[in-house]
């Protein structure tokens, strides 16, 4: 039987995204069924101008250069291999509604939904994380 990992994505920074995407598309290389619910800033993530948006905290800026130097793929490319893997990119519409955001303002294969449709996603799961 396959683990489930669920996972809340509540930040936008650069340094969150990292961490969400690593792990949701690890899970999903071992076979896990894996899904994200992006709410609040954590929308940035999922954001079709993601590049702009997503920064790093004050005294991190060393990191860009730690991530270049490791060859870690950016975090377009990363959503492409979630994507790919099959991972569930859920976008909160309480939020996305608070934030005067869109479906279209999101990347393609971006599922819109409420706490309850995480939920039903989160109840069987073996994982659940927050970031």
């Amino acid at each position: 039987m396959a683990k489930r990992v669920a996972i809340i994505a509540s930040h936008g920074g650069l340094d969150t995204a990292y961490k969400v995407l690593n792990i949701a598309t690890t899970a999903a290389a071992t076979d896990a069924e894996v899904g994200v619910f992006f709410t609040f800033d954590g929308l940035n993530i999922i954001h079709k101008d993601a590049a702009k948006r997503l920064t790093l905290p004050p005294g991190m800026e060393a990191y860009m250069e730690g991530f270049q130097r490791a060859q870690v793929p950016a975090v377009a490319e990363l959503l492409q291999v979630a994507k790919e893997s099959g991972v569930k990119l859920i976008a909160c519409q309480m939020t996305m509604d608070v934030m005067n955001l869109k479906k279209e303002d999101f990347i393609d294969g971006v599922e819109v939904g409420g706490a309850a449709t995480f939920l039903d996603f989160a109840y069987d799961a073996d994982v659940t994380l927050a970031f």
